[in-house]
């Protein structure tokens, strides 16, 4: 069980003493929010994302009281979180199987997550968002997109979404970040994750029974069908 209080960290090019509620981008994973990570090392890896030193923020957040979402958890699959990633990520390949493929997950996947304070879930970093357009463009099956989110251990990213939430986090320290260091990890996690993703694709090859994104769509497969657990 989740405890009520956790520690999480939150990697910027700044210093943020006091997260603001209502900024950040509209196009991130889960729209505008303020993403954390419960590992001190993946926020000091996303604190150089453009390759300069950054800071990783630590704070203490409060959960008694707010609504959780939990994409990650049993009642939910990848497919509920990547509707909700199709909803706000704006760069997806072209072509009409992956348009085709957003508006149906969207339809029949799709969570709605305006009630919610806190979001749980994976974080779309490049490899990852990279696996996710393979997955809508129907070049893996959702049983190698479902592995494929394990590889080079990314975690889970916590997002504060509403303004209740913002009241319940409190700044405790921030570190320095060298982009020297920690920008490298950052490349080597990416590297690491599609070496490993080519790995599996080529030593255990997709069979004729694995469901693909066509299957689901012509198949009319929505939430809770037992073809997709």
């Amino acid at each position: 069980m989740m405890s009520s209080v956790i520690t999480v960290y939150h990697g910027s090019e700044f210093e943020i003493r006091v997260p603001e509620y209502g900024k950040g981008s509209a196009h991130n994973d889960y729209g505008r929010g303020f993403y954390c990570t419960e590992t001190l090392e993946l926020a000091k890896e996303w604190a150089c994302g453009k390759g300069k030193d950054g800071y990783a923020n630590k704070y203490r957040l409060e959960l008694e009281g707010l609504n959780i979402l939990n994409l990650n958890g049993p009642e939910y699959s990848i497919l509920n979180w990547l509707a909700v990633l199709t909803k706000h990520r704006t760069y997806w390949q072209n072509g009409s199987i992956s348009a085709e493929a957003k508006a149906y997950l969207q339809k029949n996947f799709t969570v709605d997550i305006t009630p919610y304070d806190i979001i749980r879930g994976y974080r779309a970093d490049d490899s990852y968002f990279s696996f996710a357009q393979d997955f809508i463009s129907n070049a893996i099956s959702l049983k190698k997109l479902r592995e494929a989110m394990h590889l080079g251990k990314l975690g889970e990213q916590i997002v504060l979404k509403s303004q209740k939430a913002f009241q319940h986090i409190d700044f405790l320290e921030s570190e320095n970040v060298s982009a020297f260091v920690y920008y490298e990890k950052k490349l080597e996690r990416d590297r690491t994750a599609r070496r490993e993703y080519k790995k599996t694709k080529a030593a255990d090859a997709d069979m004729i029974h694995d469901i693909y994104m066509l299957d689901i769509m012509r198949e009319g497969m929505t939430n809770g069908d037992p073809r997709l657990q």
